[in-house]
């Protein structure tokens, strides 16, 4: 047997169905499935020999260093969860497109964010270790190219290039555990919002659980980011209001009572329907719930004062633009039903 045909022609589960990714690495328990023996194995994995073992119980069937494809599905060969003893799951026979499935295993951290498209993070090729999530309770350690980090709440992985990884704001949080530039950790955190990967909240919220934001570099990386999420948010919602044909608004107003207090500041206010609309951009930290507390107590003096409050999260501007300008609309085309609004004081914000 050379590596050129790695397995027996006539193994008893012919390998037609297989990528030509996992012809190349296959687990010792896949190989055994197709009726290689555990001699041959290590025959052929001897010092100079055509096949190699690149993590314990993964073997590379080639000599020569692996591709970063091989390195990622070994890393997930290794971290899976075998469905039955002995056998890692696998394509069915005769799909043969069908991604392999890993269960209990997704790619996180810095080569997710790779797969993702960042182009803040090294290469994979330049990635000594693939970050890999397990549940708590596995016992397996980290080890060759596999970091494996342990989590009592495993992310529904997104399918990347047929790997499962992490989505975007959980491998940030992943990533910036083990970063201590901030420089780094600014940069991505921008790029996840720049390049519409995600919304400022969903980052912070898992910095937040993974109890990062006591850091900081993480904090100042943080406060750029809710800046740079806010920025782009405003961006949108001129967008908005133009391209779908809205009445121009006031920009960014504060309203205050005749000779009282200060009602709140809001990002477009229409005067004449007394309509306002806010951009809703909590990060979810400790004070979330007094934060959002603020939030209701002004819109609710508001609307007792006749103004119809819109409410808009940057993540709808980007993802339903025109269903938000239609709910705005509908606020405008129905002040001429409403009772007339209170007289308010609009200045400068």
């Amino acid at each position: 047997m050379n590596h050129n045909a790695p397995l027996p022609p006539l193994s008893p589960r012919p390998l037609r169905h297989l990528s030509e990714v996992h012809r190349r690495v296959m687990t010792a328990a896949q190989l055994k499935s197709h009726g290689v023996a555990t001699a041959e194995m290590n025959e052929q994995c001897r010092p100079g020999g055509p096949w190699q073992q690149i993590l314990p119980g993964v073997l590379l069937l080639h000599p020569g260093p692996p591709t970063s494809e091989e390195r990622l599905h070994a890393v997930l060969m290794y971290a899976a969860r075998e469905r039955s003893p002995g056998v890692p799951s696998q394509p069915n026979p005769g799909e043969e497109h069908a991604a392999p499935a890993y269960p209990d295993a997704v790619i996180t951290g810095l080569a997710a964010l790779t797969l993702h498209g960042f182009s803040a993070t090294p290469p994979l090729t330049a990635l000594d270790t693939v970050d890999v999530l397990v549940p708590r309770m596995r016992r397996l350690r980290s080890t060759g190219c596999a970091r494996v980090l342990r989590t009592s709440s495993l992310p529904t992985p997104q399918q990347v290039t047929g790997l499962p990884v992490a989505p975007v704001p959980r491998a940030l949080a992943d990533a910036v555990a083990e970063l201590t530039d901030a420089g780094a950790v600014r940069r991505l955190l921008t790029e996840a919002v720049r390049a519409g990967h995600c919304e400022p909240a969903s980052v912070v919220r898992e910095l937040n659980q993974a109890k990062l934001l006591s850091r900081p570099h993480v904090v100042d990386a943080v406060d750029s980011l809710l800046a740079e999420g806010r920025a782009i948010a405003e961006d949108r919602l001129y967008e908005m209001v133009h391209v779908h044909g809205l009445p121009d608004p006031v920009w960014n107003v504060d309203l205050r009572l005749p000779g009282g207090p200060h009602l709140g500041g809001l990002d477009a206010y229409w005067p004449d329907q007394a309509v306002a609309v806010e951009l809703d951009t909590r990060a979810p930290r400790q004070d979330e719930d007094a934060l959002w507390s603020e939030y209701a107590r002004k819109r609710e003096h508001l609307e007792r004062l006749g103004i119809t409050v819109v409410y808009i999260t940057p993540k709808k501007l980007r993802d339903a633009m025109e269903q938000q300008a239609a709910v705005v609309r509908t606020a405008l085309m129905a002040a001429a039903d409403r009772d007339p609004a209170a007289y308010v004081v609009v200045l400068p914000r």
